[in-house]
């Protein structure tokens, strides 16, 4: 009777764990901080590596820093090494011993580049005259 319990509780796990279904997914950069001083923009996404794969529109995210450095008034923006990634939220799984994860992100700094005729930013420029 033992055995036949481990059997049918391993045969409902493995059933279990093919249900999930991995699916792409577009997922969208988001500004989370950055620095006018320092002419740096961070940008992140998040998924579920358990269900997920992100699909991602690199010029959505080069076209929002850009947004955010032409406010500060500088021309341009360039990426600026890689990208820095980890873990947002897991679980233990006592079955594996280890930690699942459930929500990864993904961080990239832009750098701003490019003056214009002035040092005062675009929203500021009106401001001046």
């Amino acid at each position: 009777m033992r055995n036949g319990l481990l059997i049918l509780i391993l045969t409902m796990a493995l059933g279990l764990s093919g249900c999930a279904k991995i699916t792409a997914k577009q997922v969208d950069w988001v500004p989370v901080s950055g620095s006018r001083s320092d002419a740096i923009v961070k940008l992140s996404y998040a998924y579920n590596p358990l269900v997920e794969v992100p699909i991602v529109n690199e010029e959505q995210g080069i076209e929002l820093a850009k947004k955010r450095c032409n406010s500060w008034g500088y021309t341009d923006v360039e990426a600026f090494g890689g990208t820095a990634e980890g873990c947002n939220r897991s679980y233990w799984d006592a079955f594996t011993s280890r930690h699942i994860c459930t929500s990864h992100f993904v961080i990239r700094e832009f750098q701003c580049i490019g003056r214009g005729d002035s040092a005062v930013p675009a929203d500021d420029k009106n401001k001046t005259k």
